[in-house]
């Protein structure tokens, strides 16, 4: 799902020396001596600078995190005291990198550390975005809350019917509604879900994280499975669905939360119906088409009057995605909600951080995007074909 999307961590770049062979200063700048650190069996290293309360988080639990990372120079990448707003994440689900969910299960409620992470518990031997292969990171860290996890109990589907469809779908209708049907397309499904291996194994959960999940039906914003399944359903409705691998993220998975070749269950809630803004793609006849060093494509349609976001700059965009044919595969603009994502930190597809740095507030751009500045040579399963190139019809909505 898009929402695997998760979930991201805004986490940046350093250089790729070991963390421990220099001195590690707080966030005032006064030296650690490595001797004060505690190291885990992993190779994590953190000191307590604050104590809490004793509460403990616990694994599947949400946790509300201020955070600060530095370079080994001390010069900060990334902050969310800075911006004033804390980042969460449930806990051990593997929304963040490694040494995140290790260590905000050592830390008590309230309590402040600084957290030194070497390159395997962080974005491992892989460049990510813009950060180096083989980097060390360094984190200042509060954890200001803990949300109990949310205990999920599977629709009781015993003694129910099984439905098989022509493409191998299987679906148990657990409970029925009265409210509008969603139908094969133009329209947004508004759905809780939670998602099972065939071990019985939560692997995702919208009821968890207490925001249900909003996609449209039939554009491929979703796994097929999905897609078919929602269009049998009505508001109200609570299905539960068997999803052979062909019909979820097919032979290669989605590694590492969803392995190879995986059937998978959902039980399914239908919230909501709501019908889907018509798009217009965004007409270039007569514009100029700038072609940039990277093979990135772009067209103004509009220019604002506002200034031009930097690199590290939170922006808020409303877009529209098309496929080659001119379908559309995914539209904020359909779901009213634009995208908020912090600008050349890797949170987005390549072509997406240069293009954007190309506007100012106010601005609407069509950007055609070669698939190596998109989702590369194997695209997304599930949604995005391999070597596929993508055109997006954006404006920029805000600059933080």
């Amino acid at each position: 799902m898009t929402n695997f999307f998760a979930l991201t961590t805004i986490l940046a770049m350093l250089i790729t020396t070991s963390c421990f062979s220099q001195t590690i200063k707080d966030q005032k700048g006064i030296p650690i001596p490595d001797d004060k650190f505690t190291t885990t069996s992993s190779g994590l290293k953190y000191i307590i600078t604050q104590n809490g309360d004793g509460t403990k988080a616990k694994v599947g639990d949400k946790v509300i995190v201020h955070y600060n990372g530095r370079f080994l120079n001390d010069s900060v990448f990334d902050s969310s005291m800075k911006r004033g707003k804390p980042f969460s994440f449930v806990l051990g689900q593997g929304q963040v990198i490694k040494g995140w969910d290790e260590a905000f299960q050592i830390l008590d409620k309230g309590s402040k550390a600084v957290i030194v992470l070497p390159p395997h518990i962080a974005y491992g031997s892989q460049a990510k975005g813009g950060i180096p292969a083989n980097s060390t990171l360094i984190f200042d860290v509060e954890l200001i809350n803990i949300e109990p996890q949310i205990q999920i109990e599977p629709y009781k589907a015993e003694g129910k019917d099984t439905i098989t469809t022509k493409s191998g779908l299987k679906y148990i209708i657990v409970e029925k509604g009265n409210g509008k049907k969603a139908g094969k397309g133009s329209n947004n499904a508004k759905v809780h879900y939670t998602g099972f291996f065939n071990d019985g194994r939560i692997f995702d959960s919208s009821v968890k994280r207490g925001e249900p999940f909003k996609f449209e039906i039939g554009a491929g914003q979703v796994i097929k499975g999905w897609d078919e399944g929602l269009a049998l359903m009505q508001e109200g409705d609570k299905f539960r669905f068997i999803i052979p691998f062909e019909l979820a993220y097919g032979e290669a998975g989605r590694p590492p939360q969803i392995p190879a070749k995986s059937e998978l269950t959902f039980d399914i809630e239908l919230i909501e119906v709501i019908p889907t803004k018509v798009i217009e793609p965004y007409d270039i006849t007569g514009k100029e088409i700038i072609t940039t060093e990277s093979g990135l494509k772009y067209c103004y349609i509009q220019r604002g009057k506002g200034r031009s976001p930097g690199v590290g700059a939170t922006v808020s965009v409303h877009y529209t995605g098309f496929f080659p044919d001119g379908k559309i595969f995914d539209s904020s603009v359909k779901r009213g909600e634009p995208i908020e994502f912090k600008l050349g930190q890797g949170q987005v597809i390549k072509g997406w951080d240069e293009g954007i740095q190309k506007m100012g507030l106010g601005d609407k751009v069509k950007l055609i995007i070669p698939y190596q500045l998109a989702y590369g040579e194997k695209g997304y399963p599930g949604a995005i074909p391999p070597k596929t190139d993508l055109t997006f019809d954006v404006e920029l909505v805000g600059i933080k």
